[in-house]
């Protein structure tokens, strides 16, 4: 399978793109070597590779979730920039 500058004009106008002719040109021979490319990919025998979705393990690095009490108010107030009745106050974000 190839690109021609036809299908190169097809997507740029389904993508309301509008491209002059050395980018037609270029965007043709650019993908035509991604194609090439992808037809070498095919030739590798792939029959011993197990199917994965990720080429490293995951591995979850989170701990484990534990309960524990929280800090006192007052002591999370003293962070807060301003605070009124107990509570964290910010600036309005409405008018």
């Amino acid at each position: 399978m190839s690109i021609t500058v036809k299908d190169v004009e097809h997507v740029a106008a389904l993508a309301r793109l509008e491209l002059s002719d050395r980018e037609k040109e270029q965007f043709t021979e650019q993908l035509n070597a991604i194609l090439k490319y992808a037809g070498q990919l095919e030739q590798l025998n792939t029959d011993d590779v197990e199917p994965t979705s990720h080429a490293m393990p995951l591995v979850n690095v989170m701990r484990e979730d534990e309960v524990r009490s929280s800090l006192p108010i007052e002591k999370v107030l003293l962070n807060a920039p301003d605070e009124e009745d107990g509570q964290i106050k910010v600036p309005a974000v409405l008018e």
